[in-house]
């Protein structure tokens, strides 16, 4: 069965256009904010029209993010949307439908004909690179179709968190040859249930799509194509397409000195890519890699935190909530599958994090506390090391 035939068959993710009306599905990478954040310092112009590519857009979760978000904000975009899959299309056709969206050109298509389609200012592709024949060819594909001064938003698996995933594949594979979709899962799903509680795909606590729906069964287990991807080999693959990194999310997870314990060092001439393969080797849980990339000729632009003009978002919670954790504990605490993380901040900076509201400046900011500029800085700087790397603070002039 070819993937575009898997696809017609179970368009993944599932989704029900009718949900549109209760819920925006949220993610990473490719929210407005966040790409301005990681691809141009936080200091992109929205009021500027922006040229955005969905490569293999499936049922549509990016791409609806992306034009909701941007037409909340009242920005102009243009979106075109590319999948081999129909069933997949209709879907993602539908659920901008329900929401009363524009400015979206649809095409069944592959990402391998990006470059037909123009030059983009943003390319977003979540969960395809790694199921083509020749992922090189895909990442060359996107890079040809990216502009010089763009960026893009690339979601590929990762081995060591899909642990016991690719056996199954192997041996479903075999056990299923000539079978039809349906009749290969209603195989995967009673053989699954056979295996061992000891196999590493059932110890496996991060893995929850083959219980969400029949689509998650047979893209996790049933795939005919899937390819992982190291933090070495996925450098290694933007490199070949004239690509680099700029930033993979969240940071903290790749950071190899928070896994460290004291007294043990890194290497000295470790490179950051070396590092951060290692510290993805000690964790072992990531099973997927979110990734923003440029071009490799264009710099890489971080925000800065003693911009008096950037603005900052807090990601999970707003600005007051955030601030009554802050004031009374002095801490928040952020629960992933596998850990939990507390991040500490200042207890004297509930004041400035109770008025972060997506749309005001640092430098406002500053003058609605009263403090003097080197504690405001001190204080600042304390809650952007601290939530920075876990992706809870990006900064955007997207609602200025």
């Amino acid at each position: 069965m070819s993937i575009t035939e898997q696809y017609d068959t179970y368009p993944y993710p599932a989704r029900d256009p009718k949900d549109e009306r209760k819920r925006l599905v949220r993610g990473s990478p490719s929210h407005p904010v966040e790409m301005d954040h990681f691809l141009f310092g936080g200091k992109r112009n929205w009021r500027a029209p922006i040229r955005i590519l969905v490569a293999g857009g499936g049922t549509g979760d990016a791409l609806v993010q992306l034009a909701q978000t941007l037409t909340s904000a009242k920005r102009p975009y243009e979106i075109t949307y590319l999948d081999l899959s129909t069933t997949a299309r209709e879907i993602a056709e539908a659920r901008i439908a329900e929401r009363r969206l524009s400015n979206v050109t649809f095409h069944t298509a592959s990402l391998l004909d990006a470059p037909d389609f123009g030059t983009f200012d943003y390319i977003d592709c979540c969960g395809v690179l790694h199921h083509l024949p020749e992922p090189d060819e895909g990442f060359r594909a996107l890079s040809a179709a990216l502009s010089p001064e763009g960026g893009m938003g690339l979601m590929v698996y990762a081995p060591y968190g899909r642990a016991g995933v690719y056996q199954l594949q192997s041996a479903f594979g075999t056990l299923s040859q000539g079978m039809s979709a349906k009749d290969r899962l209603k195989l995967g799903k009673a053989v699954l249930k056979a295996v061992p509680d000891a196999h590493s795909f059932k110890r496996n606590q991060v893995l929850v799509d083959h219980k969400k729906s029949d689509a998650g069964f047979y893209d996790l287990l049933l795939h005919s194509q899937d390819r992982p991807y190291t933090v070495g080999e996925l450098a290694e693959a933007l490199r070949l397409a004239d690509l680099k990194p700029a930033g993979f999310l969240p940071t903290a997870q790749y950071d190899l000195d928070r896994l460290l314990p004291e007294g043990v060092e890194r290497p000295d001439g470790m490179d950051i890519i070396a590092a951060m393969d290692v510290a993805e080797k000690l964790r072992g849980t990531i099973k997927t890699h979110v990734v923003y990339a440029v071009p490799a000729a264009r710099d890489v632009l971080h925000a800065n935190p003693k911009d008096p003009w950037a603005v900052p978002h807090f990601k999970s919670l707003a600005g007051p909530q955030l601030a009554g954790l802050v004031a009374k504990k002095g801490k928040i605490v952020l629960d992933f599958q596998t850990e939990t993380a507390v991040l500490k901040l200042p207890k004297e900076a509930a004041q400035i994090v109770s008025l972060v509201d997506g749309r005001t400046p640092l430098g406002a900011l500053r003058e609605r506390t009263g403090l003097d500029e080197m504690l405001f800085a001190s204080l600042w700087g304390r809650v952007h090391d601290a939530l920075v790397p876990w992706n809870e603070l990006n900064y955007s002039k997207l609602l200025v």
